[in-house]
């Protein structure tokens, strides 16, 4: 598992510090690769905020939308996970 923000490093580490996220955290502050995803936008809020998941192969099979509650990203994730297996 990856996460990607337009963060710098040092807020990703705060941020992973306070949550225990246990995962890489990438930055992305030219949002390059939400450019790529199609999740770039304009404003306060730089980037939609999504997860996708990534087969083997390197194909996305799964995006999962929501501003807000993020259980809905680790449920959708995990549920789309499981199906692969």
């Amino acid at each position: 598992m990856v996460g990607i923000s337009a963060d710098p490093w040092d807020q990703q580490l705060v941020f992973d510090q306070a949550n225990h996220l246990g995962l890489v955290l990438l930055s992305d502050p030219e949002r390059s690769v939400a450019s790529q995803f199609g999740v770039k936008r304009m404003g306060r809020l730089p980037n939609k905020r999504r997860t996708f998941v990534v087969a083997p192969d390197r194909r996305v099979v799964a995006m999962i939308t929501s501003e807000s509650n993020m259980g809905k990203h680790a449920d959708g994730a995990l549920a789309k996970l499981r199906e692969l297996r």
